[in-house]
Formats: C-alpha cells, structure tokens, sequence
C-alpha cells in the first residue's frame, strides 16, 4: 500500500495495492501487519458502515473524553471528507484539510485521536465504512459547526447541504474548550513513514 503524509500531521492518506483481472479486483483493505509497518500501530474495536443521499453532509463530529482513531474508506460514491485539528498544542490547532475518497480510487484516511471528522456526499448516494479505535458513546459525541467561519471549510457544496438537526445547530469553534474535550493524554500522533509501497 502507498501511505501519504499530508498537511497536518498525524492525518494520513492511503492507497491500497490492487490486483485488477477480467474478472474484476482485488484488494486488502485492512491488515494491521501492513500498517504497523507505516507507524499506523492501532488497534481497531468498533466497525461502523453509513449510508448517505446526495448532498448530506455529516459533521463536524468528534468524541470528548473518549477519542477515537478513525479509518475511513467508501464503499459506494464519492465524498468530500474532512477532518479540523482540535489538539491544542498541534501547531496546526483548528486547521482543516479535506480529501475526494470515492470506491473507484479506494483511497482511505486514517484520522488520529483529537481530529473532528465530517464528510460531504458528492454525486446521488454514498456508502461509507469506518473503523474506530474505541466504542461509541452518545454522551460523548459532540458536534462543531460545519460552516464555521473561523475554520472556514473551503465545502464543494452544489447547493445547501441535507443536515440533521443536531449539525445544523452544532456549536462554534470558539465557544469550546478544547483543553477539556481533547485532553492532551487521550492521544498521541502517530510516527509516520514518509512513503511504502
């Protein structure tokens, strides 16, 4: 697999090997061997699967107290995904970077611990599969305004985006305290390789 450093560290881009024939494809789209190779040394409890039509857009989302390493891929469709760096002491606290993963070219982001995550469905249907590094807990998960001025996500929106009503009245970056939600013991960032094949 090719493993991509980007902007902001610990946000890590991958390309899985794919064996293509007549008869269609193939390709490992986990193996922890593969990725311990890569720095990427998580161990995964939690597999979650959604489905979204056109035009959803899913975030700004992340779990307070309980952060979780995230591995992103999509099944069916293409999004625009995006994560915000809440780590305090980051350098690159509160900037984003954004990534176009679709089933065709099978990329995949690992998004580390103290990373808020959301996703925009480009085209009519997507289905996307992540794998979490701790379980789920609604008392937990909060939400930060997906069109925040401050964050100033640069969306690719084709028109008003489909929210829930808990995104569309989700918090601005300014009002939280990211020292409590995102604790500087609850993660780390992850030793990255710079390339693999």
């Amino acid at each position: 697999m090719q493993v991509e450093n980007t902007d902001i560290d610990g946000l890590i881009l991958i390309s899985p090997r794919i064996f293509r024939d007549s008869r269609g494809y193939f390709f490992e789209s986990y193996s922890q061997r593969e990725f311990e190779k890569h720095g990427i040394a998580v161990s995964f409890v939690q597999d979650n699967q959604s489905a979204s039509v056109g035009g959803t857009l899913r975030g700004m989302h992340f779990q307070s107290r309980r952060p979780q390493d995230k591995l992103l891929r999509v099944l069916r469709g293409e999004i625009f995904d995006v994560a915000i760096d809440l780590r305090p002491s980051s350098p690159t606290f509160g900037r984003w970077q954004g990534f176009h993963l679709s089933a065709e070219n099978a990329r995949q982001l690992f998004v580390p611990k103290g990373f808020a995550h959301g996703f925009y469905v480009l085209g009519d249907y997507a289905e996307i599969a992540y794998k979490c590094s701790d379980f789920y807990f609604s008392e937990l998960e909060l939400s930060l305004a997906w069109n925040d001025p401050d964050i100033a996500i640069a969306w690719p929106l084709s028109a008003d985006p489909v929210l829930s009503a808990r995104d569309a009245a989700a918090p601005q970056f300014k009002s939280l305290d990211f020292s409590s939600h995102c604790p500087e013991k609850s993660y780390q960032i992850s030793p990255i390789k710079k390339t693999g094949a």
